[in-house]
């Protein structure tokens, strides 16, 4: 009973940024689904395990709140980030990460063959920029964005058909990242410790940016040169920082992004 207690309040904190009332029953729907089990996580068999009494009406409630509803994906991400940092605690470290999502068909938006990290090879996959705050409890996603690569953006029939909205257009990896990260600090959302993931840390895009951001400790300054970037250590480990100082690319310990 607390759990659902919990649970029913979470839904409803992040029902404030979707607009409209009769999108909250469908919301409560997705989350519950992507917390039981089950391999696919798609709607239709998230339906039912949620309903299974009613298969095709919630996949019909579901699908609409996911493909056709109107809500902003930075406002809903915003609401979580104000719910959830208080529980998660003093955050360690910013985590700045591509993750690939293995396809296996043509349709789905940004799907072509790539590196996937899941599967570590280039493999049909979709790619999502992401930034998490993350300390040794856990892990929270508070910028998100699925990643179009060139081929799709030109590709004007194929946008069309899958609904890709006119004004995307092709964006790196690298820049989705940065500006990730400045709406961040333009949210006061502090960065303690940052830590760029190997497939996302291109240095001399980091390094630009990072003159203007970094929160910077005395011994990363003493080792800017070495590193190409200013890197903290995630782990606030002075004695392990000072002996073998932080390098992009590096592996992190202890700590990992969960979507």
């Amino acid at each position: 009973m607390h759990s659902e207690r919990e649970f029913a309040e979470y839904v409803a904190g992040l029902a404030q940024t979707l607009g409209h009332a009769d999108r909250v029953g469908p919301l409560a729907d997705y989350c519950r689904g992507l917390m039981l089990s089950g391999e696919r996580k798609s709607v239709e068999p998230m339906a039912a395990l949620v309903a299974p009494a009613s298969v095709s009406a919630k996949h019909q409630s579901m699908h609409h709140f996911v493909a056709a509803a109107e809500w902003s994906d930075e406002k809903f991400l915003g609401q979580m980030r104000e719910q959830m940092v208080p529980a998660l605690g003093p955050i360690e470290a910013w985590i700045v990460d591509d993750t690939g999502y293995p396809k296996k068909g043509k349709r789905s938006v940004g799907v072509t063959r790539q590196y996937c990290g899941q599967l570590g090879k280039q493999d049909n996959c979709q790619v999502a920029v992401s930034v998490s705050l993350a300390n040794e409890a856990g892990s929270l996603p508070i910028a998100y964005q699925l990643y179009l690569p060139q081929e799709w953006a030109a590709d004007k029939a194929r946008r069309r058909k899958a609904g890709v909205p006119e004004h995307i257009g092709f964006v790196t990896k690298n820049q989705i990242a940065l500006a990730q990260i400045k709406a961040a600090r333009a949210a006061n959302v502090r960065p303690e410790w940052y830590w760029p993931m190997p497939a996302t840390a291109t240095m001399r895009i980091f390094e630009a940016a990072w003159r203007r951001w970094a929160y910077v400790t005395p011994w990363a300054s003493r080792t800017r040169r070495r590193c190409g970037l200013r890197v903290i250590n995630p782990c606030r480990r002075r004695t392990a920082a000072k002996a073998a100082p932080a390098r992009a690319g590096s592996a992190m310990p202890n700590v990992s992004p969960r979507m």
